[in-house]
């Protein structure tokens, strides 16, 4: 195949796909070498930003997602009349900065971490599929694991969460763990765990 033919024959697995899909699987598909279908995959990329065309190519850990521009956003949600999504609230994004920052975490350590219940902000970030379960912790009571999701990464324009912000320097000499029995260890002499919003 020549080049021009294996880009064509990759943008349209990608258009088909309308999910992130894994670079292996069209490696599958293609019959080709990853080095080779990544080069693809970025040359793809920098053309549709180059360009300015009216869809993006989106990099997501080991996967690829054909998507439309941010740019075109308003235009597009007039002609198929989406709504524009409700922005998240600030109980919302605290605690959604306690999943991306400390995953898998507990329901608990978000919970001591902000100083109030988190059940209800917990249930509307995975109804919009931002976090998710993901396990259990191997103590008494065995409460469930949350993580962030790949649509957490869309959301905020993240290749993978090595791409999140450095962790501010809160004034401790370390950053709050939880421990193997569920108890959040402040590494800080002196100071109560639990206090603070992030």
């Amino acid at each position: 195949m020549e080049m021009k033919e294996i880009e064509s024959a990759i943008e349209g697995i990608l258009f088909a796909s309308g999910e992130p899909i894994p670079v292996d699987r069209i490696c599958a598909a293609m019959d080709m070498d990853r080095p080779t279908v990544e080069q693809v995959l970025h040359g793809l990329m920098d053309h549709y930003a180059y360009e300015r065309r009216g869809v993006r190519l989106l990099h997501m850990e080991d996967s690829w997602q054909l998507c439309s521009a941010p740019d075109y956003a308003d235009l597009i949600r007039r002609a198929f009349e989406i709504r524009k999504p409700a922005k998240l609230s600030q109980p919302a994004l605290e605690v959604l900065t306690i999943i991306a920052y400390y995953q898998p975490t507990t329901r608990a350590y978000v919970d001591q971490i902000r100083g109030v219940d988190s059940a209800y902000t917990m249930g509307l970030l995975q109804e919009r599929q931002l976090i998710e379960e993901c396990g259990r912790l191997q103590v008494p009571g065995r409460p469930r694991l949350y993580r962030t999701t790949r649509q957490f990464l869309r959301a905020f324009h993240l290749t993978s969460l090595e791409d999140l912000p450095e962790m501010p320097d809160l004034g401790g000499e370390g950053q709050m763990r939880l421990s193997e029995t569920g108890e959040l260890i402040d590494p800080s002499a002196g100071k109560e765990a639990g206090g603070d919003s992030v």
